[in-house]
């Protein structure tokens, strides 16, 4: 059952002149009339004139009452909408270019997965909760609104931010890997495109965005419409205030190898992005880095969430209002009808 409650409670200071008004309506002087013989009117008197003083009594007492519950503005919240008091808003961003198939090791004694597969499981117990193969345990992130953008040549929002997380964890299930034109890796614009999905949504304090990527950075476009390079997307998230943590998922560079400088170059970048938001950077090259990674990402980012606040009111003061001139339309009937007193 909803708990009622009073948007103006101080109102109810002046519940006590509900008993002064009926108090004084009884106590009120009766009319007079003289008349040579009063020998007509002798004889016990009917329950007509009780019903008359203390029915119109009652009856205006409980008007007064009506009046200032309406002034105190009674309600009943609305259960089924709830709204987090506080939270934040996260918006990951994951890799689905074609080097994501690549296989790496999820847990001790496990066959090997895709690290698309290995990000996906990782992700999971970040927003849902669980307990992961090395025995620690996530708590779920039931009052954070989550989102999900897939970065390939074009990044795209797959899943905008929400609390409905069972759709969002159904969508990471949907994804796979890119190839040809789309395999490419825009981490720059994919950070925009986050960006963009943080800034639209109102009412939260906190908001960041993850970043899980195993490639060097590569423009989908030249000239004026190519878009941002990764540096320029992290100096827009330190303008508005948003962190935004990396997780270089790709292979150890080799470095005698001048063909793994690109590793090297995507790592710098990934390192500079999460830099310049005040952010961190995690080296992932298996799925218990991936966890680990996730695991100080959420220590970091979380807030308590002590109560919720209800989104609507039932409002009652309608009500009230509407009872009170009930009862006083009825009480001047009955003053004019069964209880009218002689003279008036």
């Amino acid at each position: 059952m909803p708990a009622l409650s009073f948007a103006h409670p101080w109102f109810l200071w002046l519940s006590p002149l509900a008993l002064l008004v009926a108090s004084s309506w009884a106590r009120r002087t009766a009319p007079a009339l003289r008349f040579s013989d009063a020998t007509l009117f002798a004889g016990p008197r009917g329950g007509r004139a009780f019903r008359a003083r203390w029915g119109g009594a009652a009856m205006r007492g409980l008007a007064c009452l009506a009046l200032v519950l309406a002034c105190a503005g009674p309600r009943v919240p609305d259960e089924r909408t709830r709204l987090p008091a506080e939270a934040i808003a996260v918006m990951m961003v994951l890799d689905v270019s074609d080097t994501m198939g690549g296989k790496v090791a999820w847990a001790p004694g496990e066959p090997e997965v895709t690290r698309l597969d290995a990000a996906r499981r990782a992700f999971k117990l970040f927003v849902a909760g669980g307990a992961a193969p090395d025995g620690t345990t996530f708590e779920p992130r039931a009052a954070d609104q989550i989102g999900l953008v897939a970065l390939a040549s074009v990044p795209q929002t797959v899943c905008p931010l929400t609390l409905n997380h069972s759709v969002l964890l159904k969508i990471a299930d949907g994804l796979a890997v890119k190839g040809g034109v789309d395999a490419g890796t825009n981490v720059g614009d994919a950070i925009a495109e986050a960006l963009v999905r943080l800034e639209a949504t109102p009412g939260t304090r906190t908001k960041v965005v993850v970043l899980l990527s195993d490639g060097q950075h590569v423009q989908s476009k030249e000239g004026p419409d190519a878009g941002l390079w990764p540096r320029q997307a992290a100096q827009l998230a330190a303008n508005l205030g948003y962190k935004v943590y990396t997780i270089d998922a790709g292979p150890e560079p080799d470095p005698a190898a001048p063909a793994d400088d690109e590793r090297r170059q995507g790592r710098a970048t990934l390192r500079a992005v999460a830099e310049m938001t005040g952010a961190r950077a995690f080296v992932a090259t298996k799925g218990s880095d991936m966890l680990a990674a996730y695991r100080e990402i959420d220590a970091a980012e979380r807030v308590p969430v002590e109560t919720f606040q209800y989104r609507r009111y039932f409002e009652l003061y309608g009500w009230c209002a509407a009872a009170a001139a009930a009862l006083l339309a009825l009480t001047r009937v009955l003053d004019r009808t069964r209880w009218r007193t002689f003279p008036v």
